[in-house]
């Protein structure tokens, strides 16, 4: 079976140095990998397009700067974007059409499929690839999914990608949740795998095992929270397991080699105490900085944030609550 890999090292990998990748950084890795046989490669804020804000960081550079950059040295791997409605408008679109995106990721809360529609109206007309993606899916049982992908798919998105957002999933729900949408949708299904208990890997395998044949994977795992899964690693994992991914892995490591400056390479990711606590609970892994700094500053447990972001169901975007927990725990409002 042959999986299409999708890399988002500069997309997602953005929250890890809070969305300072430069135009240097860009130009570099997509210099570095293009030819080594990755599908996709997704470029820009953390959060995706018309993300970059005081609430969410602002980007070091625009959406328009990053992408023209990437678009110029990419040749051989399609060019890739993420888009969240309300964060992104339809004007968005239309730039990165401009540009030359070929891959659109329309990307919506696990059960807001709906919030999706008119933005597919819109990307489906410009003759380029519109993928589904419905984030945060560890809260929602495998029917549910199928019933929100399945809006998607009626929508226009031409595959759908599900993401563990917070790390949350093992090989069973992995396989159960990917494995009921492969049965039903009629179109690729995909899985973007955090590694906060250390299963990313695992995970993306099981999805393949399920039927997924689009996989997402950021080098060395660059990416928010405890990482991505670790992309060279999965390659070679799937090379073991017979699939055909493209990838010439060994200049995949080479490619990772020639970059030692570069943040993807030069800043480790691990999974620290706060990953997998957040992953325990099931809170989104982008929250791993503003967690810490709320911590800091209300002088309270990290892991008590996390349990109570845990109890009232935050999901991707609602970092401003974060702070009002917070200082609710330091008020012992919160029972």
């Amino acid at each position: 079976m042959s999986i299409q890999i999708y890399d988002p090292t500069l997309r997602d990998g953005n929250h890890a140095i809070g969305h300072k990748l430069s135009t240097s950084d860009i130009q570099a890795y997509c210099r570095a990998v293009d030819g080594c046989g990755l599908w996709c490669v997704e470029v820009g804020h953390g959060n995706g397009l018309g993300a970059s804000s005081l609430q969410l960081g602002r980007a070091t550079h625009s959406d328009r700067e990053q992408l023209e950059c990437a678009r110029e040295n990419l040749s051989q791997s399609r060019l890739g974007v993420h888009l969240i409605p309300g964060f992104a408008k339809i004007s968005d679109i239309r730039t990165a059409v401009e540009i030359g995106v070929d891959v659109i990721r329309l990307a919506s809360h696990c059960t807001e499929a709906d919030l999706t529609e008119s933005y597919f109206d819109f990307a489906c007309g410009q003759g380029k690839l519109v993928h589904g993606v419905l984030m945060m899916t560890h809260m929602a049982s495998a029917e549910v999914l199928l019933e929100q992908a399945a809006k998607q798919v009626k929508y226009g998105a031409s595959a759908i990608t599900l993401m563990d957002s917070a790390g949350s999933y093992d090989p069973r729900s992995t396989a159960e949740k990917i494995g009921l949408l492969v049965k039903h949708l009629g179109v690729p299904v995909g899985f973007h795998a955090h590694n906060n208990l250390g299963l990313a890997v695992a995970n993306s395998l099981a999805a393949a095992q399920a039927g997924a044949t689009i996989l997402d994977g950021t080098m060395r795992g660059f990416g928010a929270g405890a990482g991505n899964t670790q992309l060279e690693v999965m390659c070679a994992v799937l090379e073991r397991y017979d699939y055909e991914t493209g990838v010439d892995l060994f200049k995949l490591c080479a490619a990772i080699d020639s970059l030692a400056e570069i943040p993807p390479v030069a800043k480790p990711t691990i999974i620290g105490t706060s990953n997998l606590i957040s992953g325990v609970y099931g809170v989104c892994a982008g929250f791993e900085k503003h967690v810490a700094r709320a911590a800091e500053t209300f002088e309270i447990e990290p892991r008590d944030i996390w349990k109570e972001l845990a109890r009232v169901n935050a999901v991707a975007g609602q970092e401003d609550l974060i702070i009002e927990v917070a200082n609710r725990l330091r008020k012992g409002v919160v029972a």
